[in-house]
This record gives structure tokens, sequence and C-alpha cells, in this order.
């Protein structure tokens, strides 16, 4: 990988990019020829020259991070790691406590927001000897108000929302993974766009801690390859658990080998008409390279509950968002009263507005509306393995500037359309850094059922393997 410049990475090409892998340099750390320290020291110099322009980063605690990498590369010297990431460099969205270091949301209303306790994820990854280097950027209550950070392909690019800057921390090769979070299409269109392996696990896969408020969202990790992405989200289920009611998530205390799906369904979602030839162009020779492999892949014309899905997903991401937006009414419109001049108008409009418009009978109405369209997916379990599609509906916009555009706009950091579906279903869902269309990453997004992360992630590294990138 090179810079270009010293200030971003590109152009993406899928087939050249190697992001940092840490799975690869525990090796060297176990024979002595690498230590956790220096592996920490090469992140902070490659945050230090492209952190300016990427702007991924809301605060770097340094000297925390070179005291955790030390006390890394003791246990190793020793032959006692806590566990395969022992030492692993990770960024931590700014929605998720820290005892270490301040938690704003990137919400002026909470500056200075220092709580001095760890979010059930983080409290994981310190028990696993993670090394917490800082915390990422999201954008304003992870809504859709544009944070700073930019694509580390092209600086005039979004990096998508709300994880903008755990992906871009990743796509720029600063850490090898970050922890993110999904309500709509946070985690997964963020990876899309930076070229991200990205996992979004099932409801309730992964413990929350103190974010429980909303039924869509989810804890999950984007990395530079699926093996890291892998142990970092069991590292954490392992030692934190799922969320109250809900199992953690499942599967083997290794990475899961590919495994080949025998039949693979198209999801196209309503953004299928929203694709641009080159984007549509590029999935079509992604569908034409897994059928020439002996796979079969349907479309909704081949089978009808592929079909009847499809209808169910009529109105999927509005009903996705009117979801999220009324189980955050109470704590955002408290904050908007105490606050008022210091929460965007984007935000009150799309969160508060809309959840009082909506009101309780909506809301149950809603409710009702998200269990026809699980059922409906719960049906195409008899004879799809999991079904596919792009995960964004092309490579990164250009970047939309924050606070002087119309409040209304909804998309400032992309279309979530293809995102939200895994979200309203509780499903998992993987980004395959797959393709590059424009010089940009454009991810093929794979989903399965609920509780069948372990296995998702198995057909998703299999595609990546067996599948040769395409670029547009």
């Amino acid at each position: 990988m090179t810079s270009s410049a010293g200030t971003a990475v590109g152009p993406y090409d899928p087939g050249a990019y190697v992001g940092l892998r840490f799975y690869a340099a525990v090796r060297c750390f176990q024979e002595g020829t690498d230590t956790p320290r220096d592996y920490l020291e090469r992140c902070l110099s490659r945050i230090t020259e492209l952190e300016p322009t990427v702007r991924a980063w809301v605060i770097l605690n340094e000297a925390g991070a070179r005291e955790q990498a030390d006390a890394s590369t003791r246990r190793y010297r020793r032959g006692e790691p806590l566990s395969p990431i022992d030492g692993m460099p990770i960024g931590v969205k700014d929605v998720l406590e820290t005892k270490d270091m301040p938690t704003e949301y990137g919400c002026a209303a909470y500056a200075g927001n220092f709580p001095k306790r760890d979010n059930a994820a983080v409290w994981a990854l310190r028990q696993a000897g993670a090394v917490l280097i800082g915390k990422t950027v999201t954008t304003e209550l992870a809504g859709p108000e544009p944070g700073p950070t930019t694509n580390p392909f092209n600086p005039e690019h979004t990096p998508g929302g709300s994880s903008s800057g755990s992906s871009a921390a990743v796509g720029a090769s600063m850490v090898p993974a970050a922890i993110s979070t999904q309500s709509g299409g946070s985690l997964m269109r963020p990876a899309s766009y930076c070229g991200n392996w990205g996992l979004k696990p099932s409801r309730g896969a992964i413990n929350r801690g103190e974010r429980q408020t909303a039924s869509t969202t989810a804890h999950g990790v984007v990395a530079a390859c699926p093996e890291d992405m892998w142990q970092v989200a069991i590292e954490i289920a392992r030692r934190a658990g799922g969320d109250p009611g809900w199992p953690a998530l499942r599967g083997p205390s290794v990475p899961p080998p590919a495994r080949k799906p025998l039949t693979l369904g198209v999801m196209e979602t309503e953004g299928w008409g929203r694709l641009d030839e080159r984007s549509r162009e590029a999935f079509e020779r992604v569908v034409l390279q897994i059928e020439s492999c002996g796979v079969t892949v349907l479309r909704r014309c081949d089978e009808p509950l592929l079909e009847r899905f499809e209808q169910t997903l009529t109105g999927a991401t509005e009903l996705t968002n009117l979801i999220l937006a009324r189980e955050h009414l109470w704590a955002f419109r408290d904050l908007a009263e105490a606050h008022p001049d210091r929460i965007s108008a984007r935000s009150k409009h799309f969160f508060i507005d809309a959840a009082e418009r909506l009101g309780a009978a909506g809301y149950e109405r809603a409710l009702q509306d998200r269990e026809v369209v699980q059922a409906a997916f719960a049906s195409l379990g008899k004879v799809l393995d999991a079904v596919v599609s792009p995960t964004s509906t092309g490579s990164a916009p250009e970047r939309f500037g924050s606070g002087t555009e119309d409040a209304t706009t909804r998309w400032p950091t992309g279309d979530p359309v293809f995102n939200t579906p895994s979200s309203l279903l509780g499903a998992p869902a993987v980004n395959v850094p797959l393709m590059a269309v424009g010089g940009l990453p454009f991810g093929l997004q794979v989903m399965g059922q609920a509780g069948t992360d372990a296995r998702t992630v198995a057909f998703a590294r299999w595609l990546g393997e067996a599948i040769a990138p395409v670029i547009v």
C-alpha cells in the first residue's frame, strides 16, 4: 500500500490493497522478531502521517496505549498472551464509554462528557489484552449529521456514517481493527466505502453494555482481513456475552474456514434502481463468477419466497429509522431541551420530530410490520444459504458539508438502503471488499439468518478467496 503526498491512500485496487493484518504479526511476537510495542509505534506513525487529512480520531490515548503495549510485550516474552488479540491496537467508536477517555457521541451537547467507566465490549477487549489506542469519530449521536472524517482513498469523498472514523482508520492502515455500531447502515456502508471487512452480528450477539435503548442496534467489528474481524468479535463475546436475554455470538474460537455455499439469492431492495451503471456492472461481474464456481444464484423472479421477501422490503429503510427514532425519543428530546443550540437541526428533524409524528400507535404498527419482514426472510432459510447484494448503492459519494445545507437532506453520508434489512431483521451481515468503482471501494454484502454468524462469515470468506476482484 502506498500513500499519495502523505495525505490519502489510493486509488483503491481490491486485488493489490493490503491493510494491517494483526494475526500475521502474532507469530513474530511469539518468536521475538517483533513486539506489540513496536507494532503500536508503527500504527502511531501512520496516524501522525495521515490524520491531518483523514481525521478519523476524536482523541488518542498514546500514553495509555504504550503502557498497554508494553504489558502485552512482557506477556509474549513470558509465553503468556491473554488471547489471540493480545497487543492488537484497536479504535473504539466514540459512542462506547471508556474509563480512560471521554465519550462525546460526536455531539456538542456532550462536549467534555467523561463517565470514566467502560462499555461491556471495551471491558472485554481490555481483558483480552487489546491495546485501546483512541476513540474514533462518529456522526452526531450516531445519526445523519456528518462528522469531519474523510474517505481514506479520496478525501473529497465521504467515509460513510455513522462509524466513519472506525472504517477510515482501518482503511488508512492506522489500526488493524476497530469497533463500530449499526442501527441502520452505520457499520456496513462505511465498510463498503473504506474497503474494510465488516461484521454486523445477529441481534444481541455482542453485549452493548449501556447502549440497550434501540432494538435495531448492534456492536460489530471492521478490520482489514476476515481473520482479525472474527477474532475480535469472538473474543468480546466470550468475555462479555450477549445482550440481556440474548445468546452471545456463536462460533469457533478461531476464524471459521471458508465454506462454499450451495445456493445464494440476490437481494435487490428498493436500492436496485439507485445503483449507477458502473456499480451494477461490477456487482453482476461478481455474480457471474459465483455462478461459474457452481453456486446456484437465484433472483426474485426465480423463487416465490424471494419475491415475497423483496415485496416486504418496500419501505424497509423508513420503517427501520422510524423504529429507531421512537426508541431514542426520550433521551434525545431531553438532550435537545437541555441543550437546544448544541444539537443539529438534522438530528432534531430525523430523530425527535419523526418520532413524535409516529406516536405510540404508529410505533406498534411499525413493530408489526417488522414481524412481517422477519417472517418472510426466515422462510428463505428453506431454500437459500444466504443472500448477497451490493453493500452500498455505489462507491462513496462526494462529502456533504456539515451544518450548512438543508436539514431535511436525509443521507449526507450515503444511502443505507442495502444495509437497513440486516438491522431490521437482526440478521448477521458481512462486507467483503471485492470491488472498486472509480478508484474507490465498493463492497459485496452477505446476509444470513439470525444466529448463523459463523456460517455467514465462512461463506463470505469463500467469496473473498474464490472470486477475483472487480475493477470498473
